[in-house]
């Protein structure tokens, strides 16, 4: 795509894509060399960046904020026509599959804070009080030997 200086077809240098998005250079340049955005190379060989990427760098960044990896931002990119730009529909199907997770990690978090009081954090199951690994102290009885090993499943959601 060519430059066209003040018009709607500026591409944006990565100081400048860094600047509108908020995200440091070296983000975006990580989230380049993960496929996440893409950019042109000028003769000179400096990165531009389509003026729509400061979508995608918005999506990628509330993405992140609700907890999803980048490996599922990655495919849920890829999963867009021609790799363009999300829409507000796209979101919303996206959001939509990403809920399920999104639920499952909010009642692990819930049963973590509400049994939190009980717990004095250090990483021993063996104790006979402690509600959120070792109830009872059965792992005691396992010869599993000791540290903190059973977290994922001893939160039921």
């Amino acid at each position: 795509m060519p430059q066209v200086t003040g018009g709607a077809h500026r591409m944006l240098t990565v100081g400048e894509l860094s600047e509108r998005s908020g995200v440091a250079a070296s983000a975006l340049h990580f989230y380049e060399r993960k496929g996440l955005i893409s950019s042109e190379r000028t003769a000179g060989n400096q990165r531009r960046y389509r003026r729509d990427t400061l979508r995608r760098v918005a999506f990628i960044r509330v993405s992140q904020r609700v907890g999803i990896p980048l490996a599922e931002i990655g495919q849920a990119l890829r999963s867009l026509p021609d790799g363009r730009t999300p829409t507000k529909k796209d979101w919303a199907r996206l959001s939509s599959i990403w809920r399920e997770a999104l639920d499952d990690r909010i009642a692990s978090l819930q049963h973590l804070r509400n049994d939190l009081t009980g717990c004095i954090g250090c990483g021993c199951l063996s104790l006979r009080t402690c509600t959120l690994q070792n109830p009872d102290d059965t792992l005691g009885d396992t010869g599993d030997g000791t540290g903190p090993r059973r977290w994922d499943d001893a939160v039921e959601v």
